[in-house]
């Protein structure tokens, strides 16, 4: 089992600007969700705007703006599928302590998540389709299985996946409803 909340020894590289950037798309889209309380807003035209913000200020490129936009959506919907598919809490889908999570991070990934409950159906059957992740990519908080060796990766905050500790594997899948019943097993 790897603790990636551990693994800080690229804090200070170009790349982890975009964890920040990650981070910070996230916040603003939460902020959007709660400025317009009177209306029920898409999660993906909050995001395209925040998105579209970032780059205007020159905080971000279009192309790195459009991939962390991606990677937000991703987690929302891979949470979505296993909340649908299982009935079962956030504590669940993190598959760790919610204590250990910065609590800033948990406020704005829950309430954008919960302000797009609306949209998890349609987007749970998008995230079956495309629900897997890459070393290098960057991940909100949460658990991903190697889907090498099913060794698991736990992130307490958005990081940059890294290749799997136990067998070198590049590819990675959020927990689902599978997995849960084979731990119970």
């Amino acid at each position: 089992m790897n603790d990636q909340a551990d693994n800080d020894k690229s804090k200070d590289s170009p790349a982890d600007r975009l964890v920040d950037a990650y981070n910070s798309m996230l916040e603003r889209t939460r902020e959007g969700i709660e400025q317009a309380q009177e209306t029920t807003p898409k999660l993906r035209h909050m995001l395209e705007g925040v998105r579209d913000n970032m780059v205007e200020l020159g905080e971000l490129t279009r192309e790195e703006a459009h991939k962390i936009a991606e990677y937000v959506e991703r987690d929302i919907e891979d949470a979505a599928t296993y909340l649908v598919d299982t009935g079962e809490t956030w504590r669940d889908w993190w598959r760790f302590d919610l204590e250990l999570m910065e609590q800033r991070m948990l406020d704005a990934f829950t309430s954008v998540a919960d302000q797009t409950s609306l949209q998890l159906s349609s987007w749970a059957e998008q995230a079956r389709r495309a629900n897997l992740y890459q070393a290098g990519q960057i991940a909100g908080p949460g658990t991903l299985i190697c889907d090498r060796c099913g060794a698991e990766t736990h992130f307490t905050r958005t990081g940059r996946i890294p290749a799997c500790a136990d067998c070198g594997g590049l590819v990675f899948r959020r927990p689902s409803a599978a997995d849960k019943s084979a731990d119970s097993g």
